[in-house]
């Protein structure tokens, strides 16, 4: 059980009766002859607060939540969380803390949970949670596999050259670009190497790695190396480093991140205009 305290009226003027027999009862016991001399100029008093008991609610909650990582199966655990305050007078109260600190206790690892504000109209944004007997480990809020496969036949060849398409002959000179299945190789050599152009002076563009948490460090490693066993990467021969971080996919998993803000700021932009 949890005390809330809830501030009661003041009272306004007190009626004669009610005056007198205060009166009386001020004559009488001392605590009320210190109550009335902390009236106030305007003949108002201030009553003390009250305290209503309220149930609190349960502190946590298991759920069964999907984990989805890049180049593995998903998995299904359970996990406790913290329930927060629902209340807009406990919410109110909570301790303040700025986005800069925020940002930087999440790069560190040190939050746990993320609570998010919603509206009780709104849909549950759990879509990700499901139950112990739950058929399927795709996410609520993903597409049904007949809509992805349906679009997917409509990018088809033989959809293009049905459609009496005129890009079906132009695209069909570079087929080779555009493979049924994604080759285990780096790219073919055609004779066009793409490079960033900086600004003359600029130094090399170092950022360092901040500190990671055990589950992004992880993902990240077994994105690049399944890539690397797959043959779509190479070490890198850049003098230019920049720091790489992870955020979650509506659908679940992790997104890879690249931090290029020094890069960008020192890359020439484009100058080939874009046709209107």
């Amino acid at each position: 059980m949890v005390e809330t305290e809830l501030p009661c009226l003041e009272e306004g003027e007190v009626s004669s009766s009610e005056s007198s027999s205060s009166e009386t009862s001020a004559s009488s016991s001392g605590s009320r002859r210190l109550r009335k001399s902390k009236r106030n100029r305007s003949g108002r008093r201030r009553l003390r607060r009250r305290s209503t008991v309220v149930d609190q609610a349960p502190s946590s909650e298991i759920l069964n939540v999907v984990e989805y990582s890049e180049g593995s199966p998903n998995q299904v655990r359970a996990i406790e969380v913290a329930n927060p305050p629902t209340d807009a007078a406990t919410i109110t109260r909570l301790p303040g803390l700025s986005w800069k600190h925020f940002l930087r206790d999440l790069k560190a690892g040190e939050i746990e949970q993320v609570c998010l504000l919603t509206g009780s109209d709104l849909p549950d944004v759990l879509a990700n949670a499901v139950s112990d007997d739950a058929s399927s480990s795709r996410p609520k809020a993903a597409e049904p596999k007949s809509v992805r496969e349906a679009r997917f036949a409509a990018q088809s060849w033989q959809a293009l050259q049905d459609s009496n398409n005129p890009v079906y002959s132009l695209a069909r000179e570079f087929e080779d670009i555009f493979p049924e299945k994604i080759p285990a190789e780096l790219p073919a050599e055609r004779g066009v190497r793409h490079e960033i152009d900086l600004v003359p002076g600029s130094k090399y563009c170092v950022t360092r790695q901040w500190p990671l948490p055990r589950d992004q460090v992880q993902a990240i490693d077994d994105f690049f190396e399944g890539r690397r066993k797959a043959g779509h990467v190479r070490e890198s021969i850049s003098p230019h480093s920049s720091p790489t971080f992870c955020v979650k996919k509506a659908t679940g998993g992790w997104r890879i991140v690249h931090a290029f803000n020094k890069l960008n700021d020192a890359t020439i932009p484009a100058q080939t205009h874009i046709p209107r």
